[in-house]
């Protein structure tokens, strides 16, 4: 009996023994696992944020390139190179960017003007664009720039790159040449250095330290202190316009994506944006104008550009000049406004458009439109500025929320 009680013991100690081994050797491979997976989630998160950074400062150099675009005196002096370049920067960031899409436009009205070239018809191919103006100031120089086409082509994206980060140099030395200059403004306000790429806060800064009285130093404090709000908001550089088309889609009855196409329209969004957060932050506005009176006066620039745009496209499409209704299709619309939506109205339709020129694209997109809406577009832009306009609210920013879904509120 003893000998038995004996080798029970030892089976005992034994199995106590490898459950010990066991259990160190899971809690090691749990730490293990648990230490991959610490050090996998912190090489995204550092990922994330260097391709953030090289976002932000692509964007802030865009910006700089596209700066001078806007005053006479470069277009006086600016070489065809130089324009190509503007134009190549433009288009690579129109459809993320406020202001290059502004700037696109500008480039667009000024070759029109200058050289009679409408870029619509370049595309993306700057060197093309660069050649074209060189057509129109002699022939001999548009035999010169054909033969260098090519050349300047395959040369034209490494010079990109090079004047990007000349000009992402230019610009950090600038900022921290204006960082020292508003440097007490910047410290009262607490306005880190890379903040200065952002124009209006800047114009504020710059208010603020030029202010004389205590009241041009309050106003201009205030202005500061709404730039910040917004910067925490959108980042420095602002909304990008795929912000702004998805919160004004949501929000606005109406708004389409040819809209934001139109470099005013996405203004008007922008400024709506804007005057909405600082009504949701407790903004009150000031001495010009009052809160609900910035977002109202956004409100009213957002719904005319609407309008406008949805005029512009019908007219194109259906070869309208000027309001003059010159073909059948556009005649029996007016006239069949009941019949809008019906099957033989959609049918009437496309072929009448297909006899004003318009592409096949062009008319499946119409009729599609068309379809889907149930009414004229001009009816329901009509119908929305107007509900825009007829609702009545009490006083206070809540005002301005009747009229676009998710506008501010007290």
């Amino acid at each position: 009996m003893s000998e038995s009680d004996g080798m029970d013991d030892l089976l005992d100690g034994g199995l106590r023994q490898s459950l010990m081994i066991a259990s160190r050797v899971a809690e090691t491979l749990a730490r293990h696992r648990q230490e991959a997976r610490r050090q996998q989630e912190y090489q995204d998160a550092q990922a994330a944020h260097e391709a953030q950074g090289r976002l932000a400062a692509e964007r802030s150099a865009a910006h700089a390139a596209l700066v001078p675009v806007e005053k006479d005196q470069w277009w006086e002096k600016a070489q065809p190179s130089d324009i190509a370049t503007a134009y190549t920067v433009a288009e690579s960031w129109k459809g993320q960017d406020p202001t290059a899409l502004a700037a696109s436009e500008k480039i667009r009205q000024e070759v029109l003007t200058r050289y009679g070239i409408d870029t619509r018809d370049v595309g993306p191919d700057a060197a093309y664009l660069e050649s074209g103006i060189h057509t129109i100031a002699t022939e001999k120089a548009r035999q010169e720039a054909l033969d260098r086409s090519q050349a300047q082509a395959r040369k034209a994206a490494a010079e990109h790159e090079k004047a990007m980060q000349l000009l992402a140099a230019a610009q950090a030395e600038e900022l921290r040449a204006q960082a020292a200059k508003l440097a007490p403004e910047m410290e009262r306000h607490q306005v880190p250095v890379e903040y200065l790429a952002n124009p209006e806060l800047a114009q504020a800064l710059q208010r603020a330290h030029n202010a004389k009285t205590p009241k041009a130093l309050e106003a201009a404090d205030g202005a500061i202190k709404e730039r910040l709000f917004l910067i925490r908001k959108d980042g420095v550089n602002g909304p990008d316009i795929d912000q702004l088309r998805q919160e004004t889609t949501a929000n606005v009855n109406g708004a389409g994506e040819e809209h934001f196409k139109d470099p005013a329209f996405v203004a008007a969004a922008k400024n709506l944006h804007e005057a909405k957060l600082l009504a949701e932050g407790g903004f009150t506005g000031d001495k010009w104008a009052t809160q609900e009176q910035r977002y109202e006066r956004a409100e009213k620039e957002l719904f005319a550009r609407m309008e406008g745009v949805g005029r512009e496209i019908e007219e194109r499409v259906t070869g309208n000049d000027g309001g003059r209704h010159t073909d059948e299709g556009l005649k029996a619309e007016t006239a069949s406004a009941a019949g809008y939506g019906s099957a033989e109205r959609q049918n009437a339709f496309a072929a009448s458009l297909a006899t004003t020129g318009a592409n096949e694209s062009q008319v499946r997109g119409r009729v599609a439109a068309e379809r889907s809406e149930a009414t004229h577009p001009r009816a329901g832009l009509t119908m929305g500025k107007k509900a825009a306009k007829a609702r009545k609210a009490p006083a206070g920013v809540s005002k301005g929320a009747e009229r676009v879904k998710g506008g501010p509120s007290k």
